[in-house]
């Protein structure tokens, strides 16, 4: 999802018409407070990705301000935020790109740069989000647990893991299950895949 934080009417729907163009979906927010306030709600990531345009200046809150928000929270990473100004200044853009921004525009524009830029962010934000749920479901494991994946990513066979840790192979195999079940995944493929 990409969203788009400026208080200028025709520059959030020409971004939203150039948005769907690219079939990216988009939602328009009139100020930087309007768009805080949707982070009240429980965050919900969109499977895509999510990707910010911000105008610099704004009435009240300014684009920078809520970037500062944002970087405190550790948003940045999975809302990955690119600044449009036409009011820019090489310091600011190289002071922002420093503290994190995913790139800085002055507008007019090349529309075209814009929108691959948006994309290459929305791949940013869905590595991440994945990147997140990985270690999420990683911390659910328990450390017996955590000891068979480890000899499972190393190819070991259940009696193997079962002679290194000591335990019962029916075990080993209950273990297995759980890991597999915990991690989402069906193969040691596909669990040696998410945690590479």
């Amino acid at each position: 999802m990409l969203h788009i934080i400026d208080d200028e009417d025709v520059i959030r729907d020409s971004l939203s018409w150039l948005a769907r163009s690219r079939q990216i979906a988009a939602i328009g927010y009139s100020s930087a407070e309007q768009f805080l306030a949707s982070l009240d709600q429980p965050l919900r990531f969109d499977t895509e990705g999510d990707c910010i345009l911000l105008d610099v200046r704004m009435e009240g809150l300014s684009g920078i301000h809520l970037f500062d928000i944002l970087s405190g929270k550790k948003l940045t990473k999975r809302l990955p935020v690119i600044f449009l100004t036409g009011h820019g200044d090489v310091p600011m853009a190289v002071d922002t790109l420093k503290r994190g921004a995913f790139d800085f525009f002055e507008k007019p524009f090349n529309d075209n740069k814009l929108m691959d830029r948006v994309q290459e962010a929305l791949a940013q934000s869905r590595a991440a989000g994945v990147s997140a749920a990985v270690h999420e479901r990683l911390a659910t494991l328990s450390a017996r647990e955590k000891e068979v994946l480890e000899l499972i990513l190393l190819g070991k066979m259940n009696k193997v893991i079962a002679d290194e840790l000591g335990i019962s192979m029916r075990t080993v195999e209950v273990h297995r299950a759980h890991v597999f079940d915990k991690m989402q995944v069906k193969t040691a493929v596909e669990l040696a895949g998410i945690l590479k």
